[in-house]
């Protein structure tokens, strides 16, 4: 099916997902098979990351999370972690004109104040620029692990069965839920993973519980605009129970 075709097909069916989640994962072995460094596949991934912004917004997703940096990825080597730290002021610094031109609103998951300083006030910039747009969410996810998240937030409720404004025997999944990162977001009906892993990498453990997952062989460089529709199309065509008959 070419794409405008799949794509009218897409909006005609009208159950989008409000909330897509992504796990950008594959750019180091997209680059391993042309030969490149794997800097150039993070660089290559900077284009899918605008193109699936971009068809987000124009047919109608609500909220877009990527899976930006993780806890984990801080092991990788020095060298590899610096050029995505440039890379990721450089593109922010690049493209958040363009995001506020198309309404989009940025936001951050994860532990901000652990980026280097430089990452930090380039980012909060884009931040503050796009805080009234009520298009697209794009929200990245930094710095991030789930982990941690949800043990945040359990210390948190922890702090407030202490301080006596909570019982142990009433703390309900909501006690937790408004400690999280996500806390102001949908939780994602769709969690997309290209690059051809069956796992989901410590990423939004709590909030997928029921969420469809999406597995694509296709590296993120190269997943754009048509692959993205074959995995909506592909949610739209299942059904939805939540445990429920």
């Amino acid at each position: 099916m070419e794409v405008k075709e799949l794509r009218e097909k897409v909006i005609s069916n009208g159950n989008l997902p409000l909330h897509i989640a992504i796990i950008m994962d594959g750019n180091g072995r997209w680059a391993k098979q042309r030969s490149l460094p794997r800097v150039a596949g993070h660089r290559e991934g900077v284009n899918s990351v605008r193109e699936i912004t971009r068809v987000c917004g124009e047919i109608g997703i609500k909220h877009l999370t990527l899976y930006t940096f993780s806890t984990e990825n801080w092991e990788r080597p020095e060298s590899e972690v610096s050029a995505l730290m440039r890379l990721l002021l450089s593109t922010i610094r690049k493209e958040v004109k363009n995001l506020h031109k198309n309404d989009v609103k940025l936001t951050t998951i994860g532990d901000f104040e652990g980026l280097p300083k430089s990452s930090r006030e380039g980012i909060r910039e884009g931040i503050e620029l796009t805080q009234n747009n009520t298009g697209l969410n794009l929200n990245l996810a930094l710095n991030y692990g789930s982990r941690q998240e949800i043990l945040n937030a359990v210390q948190e409720v922890a702090k407030e069965v202490d301080s006596g404004k909570l019982k142990a025997e009433d703390i309900t999944t909501e006690n937790i839920e408004k400690h999280l990162y996500t806390k102001e977001k949908p939780e994602p009906d769709h969690l997309i993973r290209p690059g051809g892993e069956n796992r989901v990498s410590n990423f939004l453990l709590w909030q997928i519980a029921y969420t469809e997952i999406y597995v694509t062989e296709t590296y993120w460089p190269a997943f754009l605009e048509k692959e993205l529709l074959d995995a909506i199309l592909n949610y739209q065509n299942r059904e939805r129970r939540f445990g429920r008959l």
